[in-house]
C-alpha cells in the first residue's frame, strides 16, 4: 500500500463487525505511508500537529478538513490552540486504526 494508493481511496463505513483493527505487520505498513504522524503507546490513535501563521490560518485548516471529513463519511478529533490545530484519528467503532485513518490521513495531509 502506498500514499498515492491511499490518496484515491475513499473510506468505508465499519458497519460490518467483522472489521477488526490493524495490528503488526499490516500496521507497521499503514505508519509507513502516514509520514509525521504519530502513534501513541495503546497503538489505538494517530495523531499529528499542524502549525500555522496565526489563528485565521489554523481555522481555515480545520475548515478544509472539516469538509473532507464529511465527504469521507469519517471524523477526526480537532483540538485547536490558537496557531496550532492537532488531529486524532482512530474507528470508534473498532477500537483501533482501520485503512480508513490513513485514508483520510494522507488526504488531509494533501490538503495542508
Amino acid at each position: 500500500m502506498s500514499k498515492s494508493d491511499l490518496i484515491k481511496k475513499k473510506c468505508v463505513p465499519c458497519k460490518d463487525k467483522s472489521i477488526k483493527a490493524l495490528s503488526g505487520k499490516d500496521l507497521e505498513d499503514y505508519m509507513e505511508e502516514a509520514f509525521g504522524w504519530g502513534i501513541d503507546v495503546d497503538l489505538k490513535k494517530i495523531s499529528k500537529e499542524f502549525v500555522f501563521k496565526d489563528f485565521i490560518g489554523a481555522i481555515n485548516f480545520v475548515e478544509r478538513v472539516a469538509d473532507l471529513a464529511e465527504e469521507e463519511g469519517h471524523h477526526p478529533d480537532i483540538h485547536v490552540y490558537y496557531n496550532k490545530v492537532v488531529i486524532e484519528l482512530w474507528t470508534h467503532s473498532v477500537g483501533g486504526l482501520t485503512e480508513n485513518d490513513f485514508i483520510l490521513a494522507v488526504k488531509i495531509d494533501a490538503y495542508r
